[in-house]
């Protein structure tokens, strides 16, 4: 498929890049341990502005997950919950200026006003995919836009990645709108390294490097028929620029890319980081297929270093590969997670190959570690089923370390308040002392549309999807 379709003003990779990298503020300022960030909080710019867009998947960029200068949420009562959407909520509600946007698996891009919540415009794309037409999954009874947006701030535009049926077949495209009014920019469908689209489902979030649009592949659940990992770029203007493949040898398959619904990590060089989950290979006396394994990726989609647990054949015959986002810290290193439980400690200049951990660690979440993370200071919270769970990483010397297991969430947390945010699988917002994980605030919710529900921060608003609506609480 090649069909594309591009209108509007096009910036070149260099100024889009420095533009956005002047104006996104956001969580890329708020946490100076992650992605060069050290660096910014020993220069004048100690002091960023408050949060007030949350332009991808955890706020963008490096997917920090953190929000700046909110003093406090109130969670007593809702200032608005928004009329029911037309599909189930999966992607992570964004903001940009004035306006909450959110995506359905009805194919459709709605912008919400921030002050009431009320319905600005809304773009129905195209027919979504029957649930019923899918070989196996657990998106019901539309699979549409799963994986999170992403916002361009200077081209004033949002993109989606849409599963629909074009001319009778299933397709994945790639659509851009005009995030003032939902006008058509772009509309351009992907291709998958099998030619029969069905077994290929995006769910992680979107991400922006140097103009392209970083998008990602796996399989749904059930892992059903054959498919191949992705991870791939198209230019903003809608041209094809390249995709690196998981388990691409004759005869292999699998290798997901989706992260619990995170976006790929974008490191200070336009670099590209992910997860990649389990493999066809389960004999450890084959070669290495680039799954169960932290891969970082040029922007032009060349591999440029791996990690592999020394067990990752015995991972993919048991399901218990990586599968949350790689945090890419600003000290070198990396900490990368999954259903095995275990915690990689990684060096990001040499992440290493097969075995090349500085340490490892086991986590207290059993078997279910999937999504994005958040970051304050030193510690990293991660997105535990059983609970939101709490590391520090110290760089001398190099190690991490559990500091403590919540009791309650369940959800890809963030930061704003002083205080971790996680949606439990209860349908229950929760804030958690980031210092020993007792809850400090709750508000009920409702029915969840997924597991890895998320809230994000933004235009004085701490805001959380449920099934077929979005819940916004005054963030002061």
């Amino acid at each position: 498929m090649t069909t594309s379709l591009r209108t509007g003003t096009v910036d070149s990779p260099r100024r889009w890049h420095r533009r956005l990298s002047a104006g996104a503020g956001l969580a890329v300022l708020a946490t100076s341990f992650l992605l060069g960030g050290a660096k910014l909080a020993d220069s004048a710019m100690a002091a960023p502005a408050a949060t007030t867009q949350w332009l991808g998947y955890h706020g963008g960029a490096n997917g920090a997950g953190a929000a700046v200068g909110i003093s406090s949420v109130n969670t007593t009562s809702a200032k608005w919950t928004s009329p029911v959407l037309d599909g189930q909520v999966y992607a992570e509600p964004l903001v940009y200026a004035h306006e909450v946007v959110v995506a359905t698996e009805n194919n459709s891009v709605y912008a919400l006003s921030s002050g009431t919540g009320a319905v600005l415009w809304h773009k129905h794309l195209a027919p979504a995919v029957p649930s019923r037409e899918l070989p196996c999954g657990n998106i019901s009874p539309l699979v549409g836009i799963s994986g999170t947006p992403v916002i361009d701030p200077v081209r004033h535009e949002v993109f989606a990645l849409a599963f629909e049926v074009a001319g009778g077949v299933p397709v994945h495209y790639v659509w851009g709108l005009n995030v003032n009014n939902g006008a058509l920019m772009l509309r351009r469908a992907l291709s998958t390294p099998t030619p029969d689209q069905l077994p290929y489902l995006n769910r992680s979030g979107l991400a922006l490097s140097h103009g392209s649009i970083i998008y990602t592949f796996g399989g749904n659940y059930g892992d059903c028929e054959t498919y191949h990992g992705v991870v791939g770029a198209l230019k903003e203007t809608g041209a094809k620029v390249g995709s690196f493949v998981v388990d691409s040898a004759s005869g292999q398959s699998q290798g997901a890319v989706w992260m619990g619904g995170a976006a790929p990590a974008i490191d200070a060089a336009g670099n590209v980081w992910v997860t990649s989950g389990n493999g066809s290979v389960t004999s450890s006396g084959r070669p290495y297929d680039h799954s169960d394994g932290v891969l970082e990726l040029t922007s032009t989609m060349h591999l440029k270093s791996f990690f592999a647990p020394s067990n990752w054949a015995q991972d993919n015959a048991s399901d218990a590969d990586l599968s949350a986002e790689p945090a890419v810290l600003s000290n070198g290193l990396v900490v990368a997670t999954g259903k095995s439980g275990h915690i990689y400690l990684l060096r990001a200049s040499h992440l290493g190959g097969v075995g090349g951990q500085i340490s490892t660690i086991d986590s207290n979440c059993g078997d279910v570690l999937d999504g994005g993370f958040s970051l304050h200071g030193r510690i990293l919270f991660l997105p535990c089923m059983s609970g939101t769970e709490a590391v520090r990483v110290t760089s001398s010397p190099a190690a991490v370390k559990v500091i403590w297991h919540a009791s309650v969430g369940s959800g890809p947390p963030v930061m704003a308040a002083q205080l971790v945010w996680t949606i439990g699988s209860d349908g229950v917002l929760y804030g958690l002392n980031p210092d020993n994980g007792k809850v400090v605030q709750r508000a009920p919710l409702g029915s969840l549309a997924n597991h890895f529900s998320t809230p994000s921060v933004g235009a004085g608003l701490l805001l959380a999807p449920i099934s077929q609506r979005v819940v916004a609480f005054s963030a002061t």
